[in-house]
């Protein structure tokens, strides 16, 4: 998972995050890849289509 430039910081996934693996990074939000299980909940709340899903999840690549 990747937070793309599109990130408006509203946080809904940071709320959403049942493993929190959504944190604050600079002017915009990463995801920890140890800690992202690729539920795609964020992608999901995201009103800006901000998460890009493809990058590889943990476990994979």
């Amino acid at each position: 998972m990747t937070v793309t430039e599109r990130c408006a910081g509203c946080g809904a996934c940071l709320l959403t995050c049942p493993e929190h693996a959504i944190r604050p990074h600079g002017p915009t939000l990463l995801v920890r890849a140890d800690l992202c299980t690729g539920c795609l909940e964020c992608v999901e709340i995201c009103p800006v289509d901000a998460i890009d899903p493809t990058e590889p999840r943990r476990g994979e690549a």
